[in-house]
C-alpha cells in the first residue's frame, strides 16, 4: 500500500499502525464483512464499536492472521496478517473477550506462557505490578478461576508486554467495576506513552472515555468512523428550558424536532447547525435554566443500531 488517506478515517496509511481496505468476508451464505475498512492511527486508542454478530471478532482475526480475508487488503504494522503472522504477533498484545486458559497451570504460570518472549527485569517489575493491581491471585489453578480472573490474566500478561500494538477484544468481560476502572487506567497509561491499542467493545461508556478516534461496525460495513467530536456532529443534542412563552418561534426554526412543551418546561432536539438561531429565540423567550446536552455515543449508537434492535427478538442476538 502506498500512502494515501484510508476511507474510513482520512488518516495517512503512513501514519496508520492498522489499515483495512474493502474487506469481505463470507461464512457460508452469511457475510461477516462486506467492504469493510479501518484506520487505526499510531499513538491513539482507537474504539471499534459494535453489537454481538456486527463483524468485529471477524475482522480482528484477520488482523490476528487466524482468518484469510476473501476480498480486500490489510496491514497491520506494515504487514501482512495472513503471510506475516508470526512477525506481528512477536510487536502485538492481544486480549480476547473469552479468555480459555490451560486448566492445570496457576495463573501465574499461563502469564508465563503468554508472555514467553518477555524475560527482562523490567517485565517482571511491570508484571508484578499488574498483578497486584488487578488483585489476581497467581498461585491458583486456571480451572479453579472465575471469568473475570481469566480475563485479568489475559489483560497481565498484555499489559506487562512491551509490544508496538495492543488489540483488545472486548477486554473487561466479566470484570467488576473497580477491575473495569483499572483497566481504563491502564489504557490511558498506555495512551499517554504514545502506544497504539485498538479497543474493540459494546460498552459505550469505556469507548466514550478512552478512544481518541471511533469505528462504527454494522452488518459488515464501516458506517461512520471519526473522532468523538465529529461523531457528535452526525446528531442533536439535547435543549432543555423553562418558560411559559408560546413555542411556536422554536418550533418553525429548521433543525428543531420532537419539541414538548408542558408545565412551563420545554424540551426538544436540535440539529449542531440549528443551534446558533435556537439560542436567540430562547432568549427572546425569557427562558431560564437552560441546558445544551450533547450527543453521547449511545445516542450515536442508538441512531445506527435503534431499528435494527427493536426488530430483535428478547434474548436474540442482533
Amino acid at each position: 500500500m502506498t500512502a494515501t488517506d484510508t476511507p474510513a478515517t482520512g488518516t495517512r496509511t503512513s501514519d496508520a499502525a492498522v489499515v483495512v481496505r474493502d474487506l469481505t468476508k463470507t461464512f457460508g451464505a452469511t457475510r461477516a464483512l462486506d467492504g469493510f475498512s479501518l484506520a487505526v492511527p499510531r499513538g491513539q486508542v482507537t474504539g471499534f464499536l459494535g453489537p454481538n454478530g456486527a463483524g468485529k471478532s471477524t475482522a480482528l482475526r484477520i488482523l490476528l492472521g487466524l482468518l484469510r480475508a476473501d476480498a480486500g487488503g490489510a496491514e497491520v504494522l506494515g504487514m501482512n496478517p495472513w503471510t506475516q503472522a508470526v512477525q506481528i504477533h512477536r510487536r502485538l498484545a492481544y486480549v480476547p473477550g473469552d479468555t480459555n486458559l490451560w486448566p492445570t497451570l496457576t495463573g501465574g504460570e499461563a502469564i508465563d506462557v503468554l508472555t514467553r518472549g518477555e524475560r527482562s527485569a523490567a517485565h517482571r517489575r511491570r508484571r508484578d505490578e499488574l498483578i497486584e493491581r488487578f488483585e489476581l491471585d497467581p498461585t491458583k489453578r486456571s480451572r479453579t478461576y472465575s471469568k473475570g480472573n481469566r480475563q485479568k490474566v489475559s489483560l497481565v500478561a498484555a499489559l506487562s508486554r512491551d509490544v508496538d500494538l495492543y488489540v483488545m477484544d472486548e477486554p473487561t468481560s466479566g470484570l467488576d467495576p473497580l477491575m473495569e476502572a483499572i483497566f481504563t487506567d491502564e489504557v490511558s497509561r498506555l495512551r499517554a506513552d504514545g502506544r497504539t491499542v485498538l479497543l474493540s467493545s459494546h460498552i459505550l461508556a469505556e469507548v466514550e472515555k478512552l478512544c481518541d478516534t471511533v469505528t462504527i461496525i454494522r452488518a459488515g460495513r464501516d458506517v461512520e468512523s471519526g473522532t468523538l467530536t465529529e461523531l457528535r456532529h452526525l446528531t442533536r443534542s439535547t435543549v432543555a428550558a423553562t418558560t411559559t412563552a408560546d413555542p411556536a418561534r422554536l418550533a418553525a426554526i429548521d433543525g428543531v424536532h420532537d419539541l414538548v412543551a408542558e408545565l412551563g418546561r420545554l424540551r426538544f432536539d436540535v440539529d449542531d447547525a440549528a443551534v446558533p438561531a435556537v439560542l436567540p429565540v430562547l432568549t427572546a423567550m425569557g427562558a431560564t435554566g437552560l441546558t445544551v446536552t450533547p450527543p453521547s455515543l449511545e445516542d450515536l449508537f442508538l441512531r445506527h443500531y435503534g431499528d435494527d434492535l427493536a426488530q430483535t427478538a428478547p434474548g436474540e442476538e442482533p
